[in-house]
């Protein structure tokens, strides 16, 4: 009994070590962000957005954006609502881990290719519209398009790892918007799979965590979020 006891005190004691460290620590901790339903959240005005989103090159101008919701070269074949311009935003403690992961990748003779960050709430509804359209609901109920977006939030990112010399993007094996298993983080073998866990490794050091589902896709958490609809120009 006593034995039990001794055990039970040990373990205790390092789950309140581990908790505290994660505290502590705070994002780089990698605790997922908590899920938030951005139903619930009020829109802010278009003042209070331009006061709270960053655009993403201001602390960090190496960074590379094609914003393909700007453009036909997107899944609907045409430039969704509310982007008028190729400018990405985040949320500034989001925008300033970003460049962190920057000056990271240029040591390594990379850098970030953006392809969305913030996204007006216009264009998730139009995604929206779009599967019912086109007959492809089936894309919300496996989790490729989501109803509900962090990017509206300004704390989502999609992207991927360039040569700094070339600019090539490196290979990792499906294209952005692949809605396919192949897609899957996990899901890759050889350069694919280890340039999808170099982008991983660089994110999560500066406290982004990936959706599993997308190798692109990353996503950071900070207390109180809102929601935009600001137009990007």
């Amino acid at each position: 009994m006593i034995h039990f006891a001794w055990r039970y005190l040990v373990r205790y004691a390092i789950g309140l070590v581990i908790a505290v460290s994660a505290v502590a620590c705070g994002q780089r901790a990698g605790v997922a962000p908590e899920p938030v339903n951005t139903e619930n959240l009020a829109i802010v005005s278009d003042g209070a957005a331009d006061s709270l989103l960053v655009d993403v090159r201001s602390d960090a101008p190496g960074i590379r954006v094609a914003l393909r919701y700007a453009t036909t070269d997107n899944f609907t074949a045409s430039p969704l609502p509310g982007y008028e311009g190729n400018h990405a935003y985040l949320r500034r403690p989001a925008a300033v881990a970003l460049a962190n992961v920057q000056r990271r990748a240029e040591r390594e003779g990379l850098g970030l290719l953006v392809f969305d960050s913030y996204r007006p709430v216009r264009a998730t509804q139009a995604m929206v519209e779009w599967t019912e359209h086109t007959g492809r609901t089936d894309l919300l109920r496996d989790g490729y398009i989501a109803s509900r977006s962090r990017h509206n939030l300004g704390l989502a990112i999609d992207l991927t790892l360039v040569d700094l010399g070339t600019g090539a993007p490196l290979e990792m094996g499906t294209p952005f918007d692949a809605f396919s298993s192949a897609a899957h983080t996990s899901n890759a073998t050889g350069a694919a799979l280890a340039n999808r866990r170099r982008l991983q490794h660089l994110m999560e050091s500066e406290g982004f965590l990936n959706y599993d589902q997308e190798w692109w896709h990353y996503s950071y958490a900070i207390p109180n979020p809102v929601r935009f609809d600001r137009i990007i120009r």
